[in-house]
């Protein structure tokens, strides 16, 4: 969300189209640029494209837009794509005067450019971005000081997440083929919405630039002894692009189309790293920017209605949102101008009624420069300075930004959807609220407000672990965070090797278990001790339900601790099958 040249505003480090410098590495040396997208086979997909093509919201009452449509057609426009459950139509059209005409048809009650440039002919043609190929990287995974600051690593041994849930990358897109991403990658549920409808073909969720694999791996990146670790490293992570190729410029339709997406495919959060292009802040008494914003609302609504949250990046011009006076950055598709604008204009979708607003965090509980601010405007912080993170072909990148900031908060939004399955978006607002850890206003008159909430920093700094609703177990740690698959009617064992631990084991053993399973009726979960001693955890409960992610205290005081342990999973019925994702031991 920094103020760009050309380009939506994502972070310090964003592509080179945007404004910023490369990504680095710790080392200081500087990223290779992401590979230029491959052309695709031709398929249409529309009308063929002309020159002075332009996107229009129409917007009339959800439910049967048939009337509105044929209007659209009747009057020089082709729908490009209908979303009738919140009445938002995508047209297109070459005519100056179709949004004009379009004001005056019956049931019509509003409509908007939502570019000031030319729809580029690719929208009828996309082509798939590349599939770069994969660097290998040494076992190891370095403590990270922006997981330690917000106790993840701590919330961890309570939860790494729940493989149920479905986190929502809304960005330039990511490479689900990095090493460290892979493991958690929901391909069946990602897509591309460049342009503002679904693009399902397999590979069109891939990164078109770098700032998508970045953010995804702060979200979710694998705990799997190599690289780095997201805040919730066993939820599952999908692509929604909603970046356009060579621009890499995030419009509304594209916003909308992801929205839509996230409520339709059962994502409990998305992460939203950016402004919609190209006003940096849309104002209500211009007729596009109004449409803009009615459009986006809808979509927002629509997808909190289904049980998604919606996070996002506060922006990085280190501007007061809670006293816009000027806009210098818009439009940022054509030629910017300086305008005066009021409160009443909204950076979205971050400044959307239900959207979690994230600042930044410079080292510790600083401030970072670049962060926007706004007593009201600010719901919580996270760190967004140096933020190391995956790149695209298996590589990693150190990026600075409120874009960094906000997929902390997506993660430990996604650890709380872990902990409390059923909650709703309202009620994980109120929890990463309630559990931030207050930041006091530095010497800045700036800074409005309390040490409870004020302009800078919100609620305060988010608390993994206060967010998982308990302390980490005292004693050792031991996990095993492979995968092993569940077949119907077998058996299958993860062991965890025990060592350094004197004695028995104790009487209140935690054994956290997180199995991903249709129908855990089927299941029997015993774990075993190093002498063969079977103790069952879980014993074909829980009926038709999905998943186990459980931990259970079990009385192993007869066992010595060393030696290896096993997590048996035996499943007694045909039809489901699932995979142990993993777990772990604490004495």
């Amino acid at each position: 969300m920094l103020a760009a040249t050309i380009g939506a505003a994502l972070a310090f480090g964003a592509p080179a189209a945007l404004a910023g410098t490369a990504p680095v590495s710790p080392n200081g040396s500087v990223s290779a640029p992401a590979a230029a997208p491959r052309a695709a086979a031709p398929t249409s997909q529309s009308a063929t494209w002309v020159a002075g093509t332009r996107a229009y919201f129409v917007i009339t009452a959800p439910g049967d837009t048939t009337a509105v449509r044929n209007a659209v057609a009747a009057n020089g426009g082709t729908v490009f794509q209908s979303y009738d459950a919140i009445g938002v139509i995508l047209a297109h059209s070459a005519s100056g005067s179709f949004a004009t005409t379009m004001r005056g048809v019956s049931g019509v009650q509003q409509v908007g450019a939502t570019r000031t440039s030319d729809v580029p002919a690719d929208a009828y043609n996309p082509a798939l971005p590349a599939n770069p190929s994969q660097a290998t990287t040494p076992a190891g995974e370095p403590n990270r000081v922006d997981m330690t600051q917000i106790k993840a690593d701590q919330a961890w041994a309570v939860t790494t997440g729940s493989a149920s849930v479905k986190v929502g990358i809304l960005d330039t897109g990511v490479d689900d083929q990095h090493q460290d991403l892979a493991p958690n990658f929901n391909a069946a549920d990602s897509v591309s919405c460049a342009y503002g409808k679904p693009d399902t073909r397999a590979g069109a969720w891939r990164d078109v630039g770098t700032h998508g694999t970045h953010v995804a791996g702060t979200v979710a990146a694998a705990k799997n002894g190599k690289g780095v670790i997201g805040v919730a490293p066993g939820v599952k992570i999908s692509s929604v692009r909603i970046a356009e190729p060579n621009s890499s410029l995030f419009f509304a339709e594209n916003t909308v189309c992801g929205f839509m997406w996230a409520g339709d495919h059962g994502f409990q959060v998305t992460n939203n790293s950016y402004y919609t292009d190209p006003w940096q802040f849309n104002c209500p008494d211009n007729a596009d920017q109004a449409a803009i914003i009615e459009g986006v609302k809808r979509a927002q609504e629509y997808a909190e209605g289904k049980g998604s949250l919606q996070v996002a990046a506060a922006g990085n011009e280190n501007y007061d949102l809670a006293n816009k006076t000027t806009d210098t950055a818009s439009p940022n598709d054509s030629t910017p101008v300086t305008r005066t604008i009021t409160n009443a204009c909204l950076d979205i979708p971050t400044e959307l009624p239900g959207v979690v607003t994230v600042a930044a965090n410079g080292t510790g509980t600083t401030k970072a420069s670049f962060s926007n601010f706004g007593l009201g405007k600010i719901d919580v912080a996270a760190p967004g300075s140096n933020v190391y993170s995956t790149a695209p072909g298996g590589t990693y990148a150190t990026m600075s930004g409120t874009s960094m900031a906000s997929p902390h908060v997506a993660g430990v939004a996604a650890l709380i959807a872990s902990t409390n399955p059923g909650i709703t978006p309202a009620q994980i607002r109120d929890k990463l609220a309630t559990q931030a850890n207050d930041v006091a206003c530095p010497s800045d008159s700036r800074c409005k407000g309390t040490t409870a909430n004020n302009g800078f920093f919100g609620e305060g700094q988010v608390d993994a672990l206060k967010a998982v609703g308990t302390t980490p177990p005292p004693g050792k740690y031991f996990e095993n965070p492979g995968d092993f698959a569940i077949a119907d009617n077998a058996t299958v064992e993860s062991p965890i090797t025990v060592s350094g631990v004197t004695g028995n084991a104790p009487a209140t053993l935690k054994v956290g278990v997180n199995i991903a399973h249709t129908y855990i009726g089927d299941l029997k979960v015993d774990l075993v001790a190093p002498d063969g001693t079977v103790y069952t955890v879980h014993n074909r409960t829980g009926g038709s339900a999905d998943n186990i992610n459980q931990v259970y205290t079990v009385n192993a005081s007869a066992e010595v601790a060393n030696g290896t342990w096993k997590l048996r999973v035996n499943d007694n019925a045909s039809a489901d099958t699932g995979k142990i994702d993993s777990w772990n031991l604490t004495f």
